[in-house]
């Protein structure tokens, strides 16, 4: 009789389990080609790499729950990485994407497999090559709906589009990058801003262009859920639609309290889930987006990007602009920025932890590197242009990931001393230091932080006025982080310990540091493996501006880093 009671105790607990799992969803199956597509944007043919012959490339639309496999089949002739940007990848480290950070590249003529399940996130992602500057084509929108039976915590939309704003060259990406990197200069900025893979209109001197512009039609009355998605690599954008406002609803796949809002502001990597509601008289009405500028630098390119609106039976000919802020605009960008919070009824929300194990400050910004014995490179004062994080300059290695040297025990490819707070302590924004050459040089290394599984890490991250002061766009890889607070100048822990929102501080993935200030987030380090956190400008990205998190394994299989997959490309 025990026997057999313990036998249907253990078999309620196994379909528990099973109905509980990540592979009780579905399962989605797909194929990426990466392979070279010309495309005209701008009165000229340009040779892009893009995905199964699309800018943008194709849209994942998946449930909470489901299991994601996608075949990547490298027919382009670069190395190409596939980033799935805010997945959480747990126990499919392997599968989180940065070139030699967790795997090296898949070569051109190869492929690879990569498998991930989406358990415990709802809302709006997205995937990006992760590899040199391919991301500024190889790109496309991940779209998690609740799985069945469940719902959203707002009203059921009538209608859901997604809007990307990206960039445009008149020239292969990569090679704008190279060319700066040969000789140590800052890179040409964008020909052109875009809204899902076009310039819009007001670029009015290609007929194929205004005949590309994107429409979005609408009906009088609609509630419209707006997934957007920005995939530049180097602009943040403030976004408006003409006479129309918003109700933002989520950030980077995290559900928000609403926020009314006529004007959304976001960075590279950031998504924003917005309610419109199509309450004007019919006609036509501008989506428009132009940067958020926070550097102190002349703005080159002051082009708008623009979309079109489409209400039924419309007769006006010439839609209507919205009214966009300053590029320079940081009060209305911090505003809108530092209003959202974590709507704490979502069921994926887990409460702040309390305690901290780990306590770090990280400054960071801009400076130089060593330009060589006898040269003369194109960064300030002849040197090769940097960037750092507590002054250490990321480089990434070239013969094999962290993550596999991680697993393997391989030595002599990363070390784990990234310090806790900066070597020099100085007056991080005060724009007199911004050229004081005792300050500017970094020396590269591939420096990680080692943290022990299931620790709460606590970062001050502070900006620097080392070259110029800006806003940077940190990304985590692989968690969400909680926006504790945020501030201008230097950071003061006496007054800004009582700014700290222990209740229902915003959830992202990627967080824009306001422009000469500071940011404190918090985390739990509970997914082992090895973590870029990175700028995500990526001009930066080469220079060094970034590190790595090694977060050790937590003693069961839940909680130990697997194996990597067979197909796992080598170096």
């Amino acid at each position: 009789m025990v026997r057999s009671s313990l036998f249907a105790i253990g078999l309620v607990l196994a379909f528990f389990a099973l109905s509980c799992s990540p592979a009780f969803g579905d399962t989605v199956e797909t194929t990426f080609r990466v392979a070279n597509l010309t495309a005209n944007r701008l009165c000229q043919n340009q040779v892009i790499s893009a995905v199964n012959g699309t800018l943008p490339g194709p849209a994942l639309t998946v449930k909470e729950g489901d299991t994601v496999i996608v075949h990547v089949i490298n027919n382009s002739p670069y190395n190409v990485t596939i980033h799935w940007h805010g997945v959480f990848q747990r126990l499919t480290q392997w599968a989180d994407g940065p070139e030699f950070v967790t795997q090296c590249p898949i070569r051109p003529g190869g492929n690879y497999t990569y498998r991930f399940n989406l358990t415990g996130q709802v809302g709006t992602l997205w995937w990006h090559a992760h590899s040199q500057w391919l991301r500024a084509t190889v790109h496309g929108a991940l779209i998690i709906r609740p799985r069945d039976g469940q719902n959203y915590p707002f009203a059921q939309p009538d209608l859901e589009d997604t809007i990307m704003l990206g960039e445009w060259w008149n020239a292969d990406p990569n090679d704008v990058e190279n060319a700066a990197l040969a000789n140590g200069s800052a890179p040409a900025n964008a020909d052109a801003y875009t809204i899902n893979g076009w310039p819009g209109d007001l670029f009015n001197s290609c007929q194929s262009i205004s005949n590309n512009t994107y429409r979005l039609n609408v009906a009088p009355g609609q509630t419209i859920l707006l997934r957007i998605i920005n995939v530049a690599l180097n602009n943040q954008f403030f976004f408006k639609i003409a006479n129309h406002s918003f109700t933002v609803v989520a950030i980077d796949a995290a559900y928000t309290n609403p926020y009314q809002t006529d004007v959304i502001v976001i960075g590279p990597g950031q998504t924003t889930d917005v309610l419109l509601t199509a309450n004007q008289s019919q006609g036509l009405y501008y989506m428009a987006a132009h940067p958020y500028v926070s550097a102190v630098l002349p703005i080159l390119n002051t082009n708008i990007t623009t979309a079109i609106l489409v209400y039924p039976n419309a007769t006006q000919t010439t839609p209507i602009l919205p009214d966009l802020p300053a590029f320079n605009d940081t009060p209305t960008a911090h505003t809108f920025l530092t209003n959202l919070t974590a709507l704490t009824t979502s069921p994926f929300w887990s409460p702040v932890p309390q305690t901290v194990d780990e306590n770090m400050f990280i400054t960071f910004g801009l400076g130089l590197s060593d330009c060589g014995a006898n040269l003369s490179c194109g960064g300030l004062f002849f040197e090769r242009m940097a960037a750092s994080m507590n002054n250490l300059s990321f480089a990434l290695p070239t013969s094999v990931s962290i993550l596999e040297a991680f697993y393997r025990n391989i030595s002599g490819v990363y070390t784990t001393d990234f310090p806790d707070q900066p070597p020099t302590v100085f007056d991080y924004t005060n724009i007199s230091n911004s050229f004081d050459q005792n300050l500017l040089m970094t020396n590269k290394s591939t420096s990680l932080k080692r943290l022990r599984f299931n620790s709460t890490v606590q970062i001050v991250l502070q900006n620097t006025a080392l070259i110029g002061v800006e806003n940077h766009p940190m990304h985590l890889h692989g968690f969400n982080f909680y926006v504790l607070a945020q501030g201008f100048g230097n950071y003061d822990a006496a007054n800004a310990t009582s700014m700290f929102n222990m209740v229902n501080p915003q959830e992202r993935n990627t967080l824009g540091v306001p422009v000469g200030g500071w940011a404190v987030i918090r985390f739990r380090a509970n997914n082992p493996g090895v973590w870029f956190f990175h700028c995500h400008l990526e001009v930066h990205l080469p220079w060094g501006l970034g590190m790595a998190f090694l977060v050790e394994n937590g003693g069961t299989p839940e909680s130990t880093l697997p194996p990597p997959p067979a197909d796992f490309p080598q170096c």
